[in-house]
């Protein structure tokens, strides 16, 4: 039975001399692996439509003895170029489909998700990198996942908590517009690091440099 699906690709890596795999969030199945078969071939009619961060509605049929789906159609509403343009930009979306990967299970809906992400990425698109954003993503991460303790109330430098609450309760929009100083800076990212850190693997390499962009 193929099923349908919107999803933005966290990864893309080869399989065989012509296939790939294909590393999904999806709106409504959460986290997905497809194999492209065929996909690296001259004439395939997936051959251009699988790239990081593309969003795209696509088909696949689903495999009942593992985790890997065969991917069918692939129909792309957006590709996000500027990360291929944009080295900062790029390192600060990676590290955001790091950090989805390494806190998620593969084939588990976890409502919302899709649409944070791809909020980010617009904001990210749209206002260039900042610590700020990655700051602003993780806490609604953190929430979306039900991890989230009371980060807010541990704040002791003037004008942090009121900062991280915008962060956490205020749309992609609103966050574009929001300033802090270097240490409201510090003392936001000291209590997120340490929330991941306590997650286990949660804490993707990655993150030093996109806080550094």
């Amino acid at each position: 039975m193929i099923e349908e699906a919107t999803g933005l690709v966290l990864r893309v890596f080869p399989l065989t001399e012509t296939s790939l795999i294909v590393r999904w969030l999806t709106r409504d199945q959460g986290r997905l692996a497809t194999v492209a078969r065929g996909a690296r071939r001259p004439k395939s009619p997936l051959r251009g439509k699988l790239d990081l961060f593309f969003l795209a509605d696509f088909s696949f049929r689903r495999n009942t003895r593992s985790n890997l789906h065969t991917l069918h159609e692939v129909q792309v509403q957006k590709a996000f170029a500027c990360f291929r343009l944009d080295v900062s930009r790029l390192q600060q979306a990676a590290y955001v489909s790091a950090l989805v990967e390494s806190t998620t299970e593969t084939d588990t809906p976890l409502p919302g998700a899709l649409q944070l992400v791809i909020g980010f990425l617009e904001l990210l698109e749209r206002e260039g990198p900042s610590a700020l954003w990655i700051h602003a993503f993780e806490i609604k991460w953190l929430r979306e996942l039900g991890l989230l303790p009371e980060l807010i109330t541990l704040s002791s430098i003037p004008g942090t908590r009121q900062i991280l609450e915008k962060l956490l309760d205020f749309d992609w929009e609103r966050i574009g517009r929001l300033r802090a100083s270097p240490q409201q800076r510090e003392e936001i990212n000291h209590r997120i690091e340490g929330i991941l850190q306590s997650q286990g693997d949660a804490l993707p390499r990655g993150r030093g440099n996109a806080l550094a962009c």
